[in-house]
């Protein structure tokens, strides 16, 4: 009896979770069908039209994908571009200098002569969205193999594609949906000259550190500014000195009212990669094999980094970005398991598992077409194990050093110089490509960091990739230098063209198509090519095999799902394509003795204020600031509010998306979740999961009274 009541209980929280109207990241073409009703009972104030509308200005049109995988907001009719501070940190990076430490010190261009260019910086727009299921899945059968119908879906996807970019300069993709039952096309127009304007110093825009990263109660402010450059006819246009600023078709309106608790939220923006409806089988992979092989790693490699980072200014800066990205993750993971073993998500899971087994066994029909799938999953998972753990390993460890993953550039070379098909003019394109590559590569490589990273990564990777999947260069390694991987690494780093500018440079600027033996030989390039042959001929093939079936298990394991709970709406997984979502302004407690308030400020910075700390060092202007209590017209009742919390369904990708309130002006900037709730990518739990945002007060506070660019803020439109 206690078992069943154990089953049912777990049941009942699960439909519970499920029903959860903060969960969801919705599709904008749907909300009129899905969610209007439902948001403007909680608090909008606009229809669905005005949130996504392809006939006019709608919310959707100030919204862009920023770079690679951030969003960012239209703030102004001159393509003013709020994100985040770690979203610009790279652009901050590459502008940086000893001198001139952009990073440390900040940035603000106090005119647009001073907005500083960025090779390869890109703002992307969702122009429509189409729902073009029919026609993508025109002509496939139930009786056909997944690799015709894979064939099918492909060509008529390309025609798709191919239609809607006729006579214009937008690009069209079409992307999968539920695991390939259904199809929705994304037509977006890409601006290619992105300008920074404004960043805070790090001592703001990244206060709290790795420490804080994450984490609530949080007092940073994590945001940078940037502006959209287009042609004079407002096209997109590569840089050019005569570009003029981009004239967006809505911009978001700013509140100087704030949030208080229980407010109506919403958040607009590319959400990456999300996996909602895994099995307790990928669930238990992911627990106990994938993320533990990460967290190990990439604890080793953060160590090593720190290490060298504080010898020197010069080294930090060399490697301030990807330490943040390694960290990034790292600390993701670990809440993420934490938060799935304190969901006893597994348990919950199997519990929504055997409700589907009884239903998929209640008729003669549906036994057929579900009854035995989820066995299959499970075997499937059992014998994928090593070959997954196997990846785990290659991407963590062995691309983790920095060697194989340049080393990894020149495969393009390599194949080109020994295809007799090739001229000398295409390898001579690669040959320049990677030229120009080698210059940027280079100035933020520091050998004393490396000379301890490979042989702690090359051992992990070699020790724990099971044996039937050693590359044959471990036989050598064992052999030759008595696997002393010290020994190994030394002689490799000595030798290697990759460890060396002058060997580098020499080495290109020679090349021709016979030099490919010379590169074949070099013990960097051979070290990679071991594990990437094995990759591809060990691997790769398992990998792709299972993958391909589990995602027409999980196709039809959604739908039986769907029929099963044919009253339940369900979401989509995130794959980058903008969605929204929304919630409350709501604190939580991450325990049962503690209780976290929505709202931070500029007192509780004070209060973490850590002189000459690299993670909680206040710039003297803010201090005084503070003091003064000269917060102008961004403060109340003599408080500056910093950053707050509420319950929206986030993920990778909606770093420096817009939060939104229920008349359409923004009231902050999403840039973190809390370390509880990360587990959300998996299993949504509502009284735990909330999504961290800049207070716009405080980015406008920091812009105007601490930097002094109050023509910035002249340019914004604000509501009070």
């Amino acid at each position: 009896m206690k078992n069943l009541f154990i089953k049912f209980l777990l049941l009942f929280v699960l439909a519970s979770l499920s029903a959860h109207a903060d969960e969801g990241m919705w599709l904008p073409l749907l909300l009129k069908k899905y969610n209007e009703a439902d948001m403007q009972s909680k608090g909008l104030k606009l229809s669905a039209e005005d949130i996504y509308s392809v006939n006019n200005a709608s919310l959707k049109d100030a919204v862009v994908r920023f770079g690679g995988g951030c969003t960012g907001e239209l703030i102004s009719a001159g393509g003013l571009l709020l994100t985040n501070h770690h979203c610009g940190y790279s652009s901050i990076q590459n502008h940086s200098t000893v001198e001139k430490d952009y990073l440390k010190d900040g940035f603000w261009a106090m005119d647009r002569n001073e907005e500083l260019p960025n090779s390869g910086l890109t703002a992307t727009f969702l122009v429509r969205m189409e729902d073009v299921t029919e026609q993508v899945l025109e002509g496939v059968t139930d009786e056909m193999s997944e690799s015709q119908r894979e064939s099918i879906i492909t060509v008529n996807s390309r025609d798709i594609e191919k239609t809607a970019e006729e006579g214009n300069q937008y690009r069209a993709t079409v992307k999968a949906f539920y695991y390939g039952s259904e199809f929705y096309m994304f037509v977006t127009e890409t601006y290619r000259d992105v300008r920074l304007v404004g960043a805070p110093p790090s001592s703001i825009g990244k206060f709290g550190g790795d420490t804080d990263n994450w984490m609530w109660p949080r007092h940073t402010g994590d945001f940078s500014l940037f502006r959209i450059y287009a042609n004079i006819n407002n096209e997109p246009a590569d840089y050019s000195p005569s570009n003029v600023p981009y004239k967006p078709k809505h911009h978001f309106p700013i509140s100087l009212s704030g949030v208080k608790e229980n407010d109506f939220t919403m958040i607009f923006g590319f959400p990456g990669r999300t996996e909602e409806y895994l099995t307790s089988f990928a669930v238990e992979r992911t627990l106990n094999v994938v993320n533990p092989i990460g967290i190990k790693i990439r604890e080793q490699k953060l160590k090593l980094m720190k290490e060298e980072m504080n010898k020197s200014r010069e080294v930090w800066l060399k490697y301030a970005g990807k330490y943040a990205s390694i960290s990034n993750y790292y600390k993701k993971w670990k809440g993420e398991n934490r938060g799935l073993k304190k969901l006893d998500a597994i348990a919950k899971k199997q519990a929504q598992e055997e409700q589907f087994q009884q239903w998929a066994n209640g008729t003669v029909e549906r036994k057929a077409k579900y009854g035995n799938l989820l066995p299959r999953f499970e075997a499937i998972y059992t014998e994928q194990e090593k070959y997954e753990k196997a990846l785990a390993l290659i991407n963590e460890a062995a691309f983790g050093i920095d060697l194989i993953l340049y080393a990894y550039r020149f495969q393009s070379l390599e194949r080109t110089s020994q295809s007799e098909y090739a001229t000398n003019e295409e390898v001579a394109s690669k040959v320049k490509s990677l030229q120009e590559h080698a210059e940027k590569r280079f100035q933020n490589y520091y050998p004393e960091l490396e000379k301890k990273m490979f042989p702690a990564l090359i051992e992990i990777y070699f020790n724990e990739t099971d044996e039937s999947l050693q590359p044959d260069i471990y036989n050598t390694i064992m052999k030759k230098y008595k696997g002393d991987y010290q020994k190994y690494a030394n002689h490799v780093l000595s030798k290697s063209i990759f460890t060396d500018k002058g060997r580098m440079d020499k080495f290109l600027s020679s090349y021709k198509k016979s030099s490919v033996k010379k590169l074949l030989k070099d013990p960097g390039y051979a070290l990679f090519n071991a594990i990437f042959t094995t990759y591809q001929e060990k691997i790769k093939p398992e990998n792709r095999e299972a993958y391909d079936k589990l995602d027409v298990m999980m196709r039809t394991y959604i739908q039986g799902l769907r029929e099963m709970q044919d009253t339940r709406i369900f979401y989509p997984d995130a794959n980058s394509t903008l969605r929204l979502s929304y919630g409350k302004v709501e604190g939580y407690f991450p325990n049962d003795s503690t209780e976290y308030q929505p709202f931070t400020h500029l007192e509780g910075m004070m209060d973490k204020y850590k002189p000459g700390d690299e993670e909680f060092d206040i710039p003297e202007k803010l201090i005084q600031l503070y003091k003064t209590k000269d917060y102008g017209r961004y403060g109340y009742e003599n408080k500056m509010p910093v950053c707050f919390i509420a319950s929206n369904h986030t993920t990778g990708g909606n770093s420096g998306s817009p939060i939104i309130n229920g008349e359409g002006q923004l009231v902050g900037t999403n840039f973190d979740r809390n370390w509880e709730g990360t587990m959300s990518d998996i299993m949504y739990d509502p009284t735990q999961v909330r999504n961290i945002s800049v207070d716009i007060r405080y980015t406008l506070f920091i812009i105007d009274k601490f930097a002094g660019a109050s023509h910035l803020i002249n340019e914004m439109t604000l509501v009070n």
